[in-house]
């Protein structure tokens, strides 16, 4: 597991053996699933559990943020 981004009470990570799409979790208070690559190019959540919507919209902002960052690291581990 590789952290991609830490702050705002916020962790954002790329596992090592995950899957395409590309993709991060968001941990927080709970965590979540955000795609970086939706349909219109722009990062996707996929799945939110144990988070307030405040914090989602918190994570989703951090990912939108920091999109082609997490998409080189992801490209970086991944190929």
């Amino acid at each position: 597991m590789v952290t991609v981004y830490r702050g705002q009470g916020m962790r954002a990570v790329i596992f090592l053996d995950d899957h395409e799409p590309a993709h991060v979790h968001a941990f927080g208070d709970g965590q979540a699933k955000i795609n970086l690559l939706g349909k219109d190019g722009l990062p996707k959540l996929v799945w939110a559990d144990g988070m307030k919507r405040s914090e989602v919209r918190r994570a989703m902002k951090i990912v939108i943020e920091r999109q082609a960052e997490f998409l080189a690291k992801w490209k970086e581990i991944h190929g």
